[in-house]
């Protein structure tokens, strides 16, 4: 009787522990399943997502942008083609109106796009006129209506250069014979389908910066090199001469007067002065060089143009010399210095 009672008191336990087992399960199996495992887009997008470094700073580079590109011209010979449809082949001229003359689809405007714009114009036309359902149309520049670049300004050999395809600002300066010792740092190209809107390129001679200034030169392009700014230095100093200015635009009166070999020992420093080019004409600016020379006051920025006179102790008595006879001293420094 006792055995029995002790079975039907473990099999009573037994019951409840699987009753308890039946009840946590399924909860257990509901809370691992209410928070599934994130999609993989999301996890992508996780991985892709730039992180900050500081500052709100990405560590994604920013997107290259496209080279650009030259746009069809009145005259440009083009080489048009539908590829397996050998028939469908042929060179057209683009006339006054900026459209060429296709034998399926007649007259296609294409002035002003690029070759791959032009290559969906003529794509789009062939299927709306029922021609072709899908054309792997080709669009090629044959001949530029101006196939010459014309290099101006201060460089060797300044004139119009052929060029059938694109080329580099470098590779035009270099068919004009470089650029010139008077030459500055600021070149200006103006491209033939944009001629309202100039680029200004600036060459430095940091590696980096100047391999992003050789732009792409395209035929019908003008390239100008500017000339640098220049100062001339006069007067009692060891050599008169116009110094091409850092830069091409940033100089000093300190910077100058090294340049030309610095001061004679004669020199009257606290009488020097500068002449400036002014819409009233020239003007003259004092220039005390004693006190600049001995920190005592600040160095004076130049600009192109100035004539730094520093005139002798001798002079000091006559006001030196006059404004019209330095000006003439630097017009002839101009003309005969070779910079």
């Amino acid at each position: 009787m006792r055995r029995s009672l002790i079975n039907r008191g473990f099999n009573f336990t037994l019951v409840l522990l699987v009753l308890a087992l039946i009840s946590t399960t399924p909860r257990a199996w509901s809370q691992n399943q209410s928070t599934p495992a994130a999609p993989k887009s999301q996890i992508n997008e996780a991985v892709a997502a730039p992180s900050a470094v500081g500052n709100g700073v990405t560590t994604t580079a920013p997107a290259s942008r496209p080279p650009s590109v030259p746009a069809i011209g009145v005259g440009d010979l083009l080489k048009v083609g539908v590829l397996g449809a050998p028939e469908s082949e042929q060179d057209v001229r683009v006339n006054s109106e900026g459209n060429v003359p296709l034998n399926l689809v007649g007259p296609v405007h294409v002035a002003s796009l690029t070759a791959e714009e032009a290559q969906a114009a003529i794509a789009k036309k062939m299927v709306a006129g029922g021609f072709f359902t899908d054309p792997q149309v080709s669009v090629f520049v044959k001949e530029y209506a101006t196939q010459g670049v014309s290099v101006m300004g201060e460089v060797q050999r300044p004139g119009v250069y052929p060029m059938l395809g694109a080329r580099t600002l470098f590779d035009v300066i270099s068919l004009a014979g470089g650029m010139s010792a008077k030459a500055g740092q600021i070149i200006t190209i103006t491209h033939r389908d944009h001629p309202q809107t100039p680029n200004n390129v600036l060459l430095t001679n940091n590696t980096a910066q100047s391999i992003q200034s050789n732009i792409d030169i395209y035929p019908g392009d003008t390239v100008v090199v500017s000339k640098a700014g220049i100062v001339y230095v006069v007067g009692d100093v060891h050599r008169p001469s116009g110094v091409t200015m850092e830069n091409g635009t940033q100089m000093t009166v300190l910077q100058a007067i090294a340049m030309a070999e610095g001061t004679n020992p004669t020199a009257a420093l606290g009488s020097a002065k500068i002449i400036r080019k002014s819409v009233h004409g020239p003007t003259e600016l004092p220039l005390d060089l004693k006190k600049i020379l001995a920190a005592k006051s600040p160095d004076v920025q130049l600009q192109s143009e100035d004539i730094i006179f520093v005139p002798g102790s001798a002079a000091k008595g006559a006001a030196m010399r006059s404004m019209e006879a330095i000006i003439q001293i630097a017009t002839g420094l101009a003309v005969h210095s070779t910079y």
